[in-house]
């Protein structure tokens, strides 16, 4: 029972600590960033199973991961609050061309980011841009502006 506490406490807070750490960090990881997600797996791993090294152990935290996991998925997919906490919702980054500072500060994104993304997208200016939206996932969608010109024959 001591490990499946265990494995609880450490897997609700590794959901808070992705929460905090917010969704573009996790969707643009650099080696350094890779390296130390290993070391914090290993040390998760130690501080579930502690001194218990049975493949019993390891089948029982594997298992209560595995149920909470799906548990969140269960309740995120009939609740649409328990699935805003668990997934977050699209953020609008810019509108019109222009950025939404309060979001972008918010979310630790900068003009930077959006040109790179906008850049991606083969749009040249964020001028040029009607939305910029940071989605679920981390990845920013560039929406180029429509021409409202009208086209010629």
């Amino acid at each position: 029972m001591d490990l499946v506490i265990r494995a609880t406490v450490v897997f609700f807070f590794i959901f808070l600590v992705t929460r905090v750490a917010g969704r573009r960090e996790l969707s643009s990881l650099q080696p350094f960033d890779m390296i130390l997600l290993v070391v914090m797996g290993d040390l998760v791993q130690q501080g579930i199973t502690q001194s218990d090294e049975s493949v019993t152990g390891t089948l029982i935290v594997i298992a209560t991961i595995t149920l909470l996991s799906v548990g969140v998925g269960w309740v995120s997919v009939r609740s649409r609050s328990a699935r805003l906490l668990a997934e977050g919702e699209p953020i609008v980054l810019l509108r019109d061309g222009m950025p939404i500072e309060r979001n972008m500060r918010r979310e630790r994104i900068t003009v930077s980011d959006i040109e790179e993304e906008a850049r991606a997208a083969q749009v040249a200016s964020i001028s040029q841009l009607e939305w910029a939206i940071l989605e679920d996932d981390g990845h920013i969608s560039c929406i180029p502006r429509r021409d409202s010109g009208g086209g010629s024959a």
